[in-house]
């Protein structure tokens, strides 16, 4: 589906992102790993067009999309999150949802202003799809609460709810778990493979180890802008490259349950 070939970034003379190679298959959760620095989300702000490349290209379903604008991407169908949540605090739950469906819209301005008919069907097909994503993903009963009054965990989900509006194929989640208590990780944990269930394809980021591994079909790791390992996760979890480099010799154990 994702076809990585070559890709670089540089940020003044420091390479973020160096020659890297990386496929992403249809229906398949990838965990994308390595320290802190290590470029996995200069990797996610390329592919999604926030960010331009130095060189190589990014193919998705067979089409070249290296040098589109974000929301050009958004609509061939790749949806991502932020490692922070953004969300608009003072809105509810509903409106953040709602919000994320303006890449969709089909009619045009003028019919907007106008609240035609063909607007009033369309926002009220909207309006049933929020409905469906927060109910797929466990908050519709808290579709009336302010986003800042939610705790973190589901400040978390309500920010993939909103990815999910734009209909990705591929959705790329940059540290979806981080800052949960363990009930919370588990559940988001559930989410993601239901997502997967539906026949999404997903690429997470993610320091938590025992959830990448219990999630994962394959793993990629990446060190200093360069993709040093990558196969399933019982291949990552005993390979002492990248353990060294994630973690550092001494913590082997966190990649074992």
């Amino acid at each position: 589906m994702l076809e990585i070939k070559g890709l670089t970034k540089y940020f003044g003379g420091l390479a973020a992102v160096n020659d890297l190679n990386m496929d992403v298959f249809k229906s398949e959760i990838l965990g994308l790993i390595g320290p802190n620095g290590a470029g996995k989300t200069t990797l996610f702000d390329l592919i999604s067009g926030f960010f331009p490349s130095t060189g190589g290209e990014v193919t998705f379903n067979g089409e070249i999309i290296s040098g589109l604008r974000p929301h050009e991407i958004a609509r061939k169908g790749i949806g991502r999150t932020f490692q922070q949540s953004v969300l608009f605090m003072g809105s509810t739950v509903f409106d953040n949802v709602f919000t994320g469906f303006h890449i969709r819209y089909r009619t045009g301005v003028l019919q907007q202003f106008f609240h035609t008919y063909a607007v009033r069907n369309e926002e009220k097909a909207l309006r049933q799809n929020t409905m469906e994503i927060l109910e797929l993903m466990g908050l519709a009963q808290m579709k009336d609460e302010l986003a800042e009054n939610l705790p973190h965990g589901h400040q978390r989900i309500l920010s993939i709810c909103i990815a999910l509006a734009s209909n990705p194929e591929l959705l790329l989640l940059d540290e979806p778990v981080t800052g949960m208590n363990p009930e919370e990780t588990q559940n988001a944990i559930e989410l993601v493979r239901q997502l997967r269930e539906k026949g999404m394809t997903i690429v997470i980021v993610e320091h938590d180890m025992k959830a990448v591994m219990s999630l994962c079909d394959r793993i990629v790791v990446l060190n200093h802008g360069q993709k040093i390992a990558q196969g399933p996760p019982e291949e990552i979890r005993e390979n002492k490259q990248v353990i060294e480099a994630y973690l550092g010799a001494k913590e082997e154990n966190a990649f074992r349950d």
